[in-house]
């Protein structure tokens, strides 16, 4: 199906999802830093499954993916099967409009960091206030943050999260407060280490080192205790002690059972049917 610049191509029963999907991906969307922008002609190609998604992506998308970009093909893989379509849609969008502006080498926390911000995805940002392991301060560097993107289901979620606090933390060392000035050093083909030290006033070695004390500070144990982890550990505190006293309880049902005269014969029959 043609719609505007986008081809859209879909199992039948998932056309029409595939339409409203290609007519939202024609029109401009505000890009962090880039402005109001299309994806140009792409082609959008909504898949049933992971299984599809995984077989026309030659394996690239993870097994819990939802979604891919393919920036060379110019081509968006969507699962109609898989969490909040027009979100995944724009977060894919974001990936090639990105692309298509900086032609530079960047790093995979930061596309998709940027992907994230450009697609509204605060709810993971939310998410990370009940992160155990990031409460506790175990907050990776860039290069272990980019493995985590490629890693387990609960190791992407979190860090897809951090890689968009990342790019959020980018546009707040900036003077102006957002990303303009660092993607407009991008997009002059400026290398992205020099667009940091340039906007920021960091090296990026430096900048890490203020992003991992910041994301410390902001979702500390108290924060996380705050939020509602200390009600879940507070369940499972309750689970277990009941599990125990069951357990205690086991032998002392037991020996009461031993002995135990069995019902008169006429109690265990049914009642007759008048």
């Amino acid at each position: 199906m043609q719609v505007g610049p986008i081809t859209a191509v879909a199992w039948p029963a998932n056309a029409a999802l595939a339409t409203g999907l290609a007519r939202m991906a024609a029109e401009p969307w505000e890009y962090p830093g880039l402005g109001r922008r299309t994806a140009g002609a792409i082609r959008l190609i909504v898949v049933p499954d992971a299984r599809q998604l995984g077989r026309l992506s030659r394996g690239e998308a993870p097994s819990w993916g939802v979604g891919i970009a393919l920036p060379e093909a110019h081509t968006i893989l969507l699962r109609a099967d898989g969490g909040d379509p027009i979100q995944t849609l724009r977060h894919e969008l974001a990936h090639l409009v990105l692309h298509a502006a900086v032609r530079g080498r960047l790093p995979l926390w930061f596309d998709e960091g940027y992907a994230a911000y450009a697609a509204g995805e605060w709810s993971r940002l939310d998410a990370l206030s009940l992160n155990l392991t990031v409460a506790r301060g175990s907050i990776p560097d860039f290069d272990h943050l980019d493995a985590l993107l490629r890693g387990s289901a609960p190791q992407a979620e979190a860090a897809y999260a951090l890689a968009a606090s990342a790019v959020l933390e980018l546009a707040r060392r900036n003077p102006e407060g957002s990303l303009a000035p660092l993607m407009s050093g991008l997009v002059g083909e400026e290398d992205f280490e020099t667009a940091v030290r340039r906007t920021t006033g960091l090296t990026l070695s430096r900048f890490e080192e203020e992003w991992q004390r910041g994301v410390r500070r902001r979702y500390s144990f108290a924060a996380w205790a705050a939020a509602g982890g200390a009600w879940g550990i507070l369940a499972v505190v309750v689970l277990f002690l009941g599990w125990r006293r069951r357990r205690a309880d086991r032998p002392r049902r037991a020996a009461l059972d031993q002995g135990w005269p069995p019902p008169p014969p006429d109690e265990l029959d049914p009642p007759s049917q008048p």
